[in-house]
């Protein structure tokens, strides 16, 4: 004797194959949206602290932000006219020092993030272009 399909059964096996369907779909969609999501929000995220903190590291050996608050002040407390002339000089050129030093790390991490930007836009072209 051969069985019939149950239907109830058959039923049951359509709605878990649309189900699955539906989900892989899903699943497939929510994988690329949470990977542009990490590699956007994420990595930017990472890039300004990586900025922030190299920026803290380097103002504790340039002391700019000191520097500044010092300016008018005679070097090393010598109240003499040279002494506060020297100062002013000395001070000005390591001002101008430090504030290169931070625009060449600026520009390195402008385009270090520029490059992050491009990358997955730059990837899928190229993929859909050899398709």
């Amino acid at each position: 004797m051969t069985e019939r399909p149950n239907a109830a059964a058959s039923c049951y096996n359509k709605v878990m194959d649309d189900f699955a369907l539906g989900y892989l779909f899903h699943r497939f969609f929510y994988r690329i949206f949470y990977f542009f999501r990490s590699w956007y929000v994420g990595g930017s995220r990472m890039i300004a602290h990586g900025f922030i903190s190299v920026l803290e590291s380097m103002d504790r050996s340039l002391a700019v932000k000191i520097t500044l608050a010092h300016f008018f002040e005679p070097l090393y407390k010598d109240y003499s006219i040279i002494g506060r002339i020297l100062g002013i000089i000395f001070r000005f050129f390591r001002v101008v020092i430090g504030a290169v030093i931070y625009a060449v790390v600026a520009v390195f991490f402008i385009v270090a993030y520029v490059a992050w930007v491009v990358v997955p836009p730059v990837l899928v072209f190229l993929a859909v272009r050899k398709i």
